[in-house]
């Protein structure tokens, strides 16, 4: 039944490669998804482009592990040689757009919730997302399901980490900072030159370093990415905007980093876009992640943010594929990474759904 659902799983993300899927334009893809489950006799629903299902057996009395992964993709780069919409494989490699980043996780995880959907008495219930807008972090992906679907108490989020084990992952802030002055002529004496004030400030935020270390995330990461400033060459202008990008750690907040900011800050005003994609993490001692040391995978921290970031309850980042292909030309997964995603998602599922 494993191989069975691992050559299906394969055709499956075959299929999602040659059917465009940019985040908010999901709903052939989503079609696709449609399709398997009931090929599998799998009861669904869907909320706008996300499709979910729970295993036939659920009982309330009992906790919930959430399967997740998506189906949308970005637009692919100009570096492609290859078609990005078609399905190619080469030298056991399957290339195509999101066939790294998300569709092997996604198919893998499809496949391991079939195979357990018809068995009885599991230690958990199980629920599968394929969520939508994941890539654009937008507002119809997995944070609008989760008052729609039942209360997760641990997840496993697919994305592409060879099958080891992310048990922590750092949040992102994006502020907004000004730097103001006092617009003149470039001719005239000016002692108040936004530009030049924003010498000082770029200085606090490459020099100033964070306090709390976390052992599996490290340190706070803080980057100025966009300056923009002035129209024209004889004109100083009244202000400077700033764009700062930070990738927070387990150790904090994302409203402990932004009070710190707003405090501390040289800039005249600095405000965050948005304070929901925290840092997540599951403890060592959870089962999901004592199973999978026992099958030999190794633990870390990643630095790169996914659907994790919405969620509230611990969650582990999984799945076949490496994230440095994700949103690389010619992007590519091995197949056999997909057949080792199943089977290892099968077996780390075994050892935590069937233990009696």
């Amino acid at each position: 039944m494993i191989k069975k659902l691992t050559t299906e799983a394969i055709a499956l993300l075959k299929q999602l490669i040659e059917t465009q899927s940019f985040s908010s334009e999901e709903n052939n893809t989503a079609l696709l998804i449609e399709d398997w489950f009931t090929t599998h006799h799998v009861p669904f629903k869907r909320n706008n482009h996300n499709i979910w299902a729970t295993n036939k057996y659920f009982d309330e009395s009992r906790p919930t592990l959430l399967l997740n992964s998506h189906h949308d993709t970005v637009k692919p780069n100009n570096g492609y040689t290859k078609d990005p919409f078609k399905a190619i494989v080469e030298d056991g490699k399957l290339y195509g757009l999101g066939s790294n980043d998300a569709g092997g996780c996604l198919v893998s995880l499809i496949a391991t919730f079939t195979y357990f959907y018809n068995k009885k008495d599991l230690n958990y219930n199980l629920v599968i997302v394929a969520s939508a807008e994941e890539e654009s972090s937008g507002p119809n992906g997995l944070n609008s399901m989760l008052p729609i679907i039942p209360k997760i108490d641990v997840a496993i989020v697919g994305e592409p980490t060879l099958m080891n084990l992310a048990v922590a992952e750092k949040g992102l802030v994006v502020f907004d900072a000004k730097v103001k002055g006092t617009a003149s002529h470039a001719a005239h004496p000016n002692n108040d030159n936004s530009i030049y004030n924003t010498i000082d400030v770029l200085k606090w935020f490459q020099e100033y370093k964070f306090e709390r270390k976390s052992p599996v995330l490290g340190d706070v990461k803080m980057t100025v990415t966009q300056i923009n400033a002035g129209r024209q060459h004889n004109a100083v202008p009244a202000e400077v905007d700033l764009v700062i990008d930070v990738r927070v750690n387990d150790k904090y907040s994302n409203q402990e980093i932004s009070e710190i900011l707003t405090k501390k800050s040289h800039c005249t005003s600095i405000t965050a876009r948005s304070l929901r994609l925290n840092s997540s993490s599951i403890s060592n001692n959870h089962e999901l992640v004592k199973a999978g040391i026992e099958l030999g995978r190794e633990t870390y921290g990643s630095p790169t943010l996914s659907d994790q970031s919405v969620l509230t309850c611990q969650s582990l980042k999984l799945g076949p594929g490496d994230s440095t292909r994700s949103h690389t030309a010619d992007e590519f997964i091995y197949l056999a990474e997909i057949e080792e995603g199943v089977d290892l998602y099968i077996k780390l599922l075994e050892k935590v759904l069937l233990k009696r």
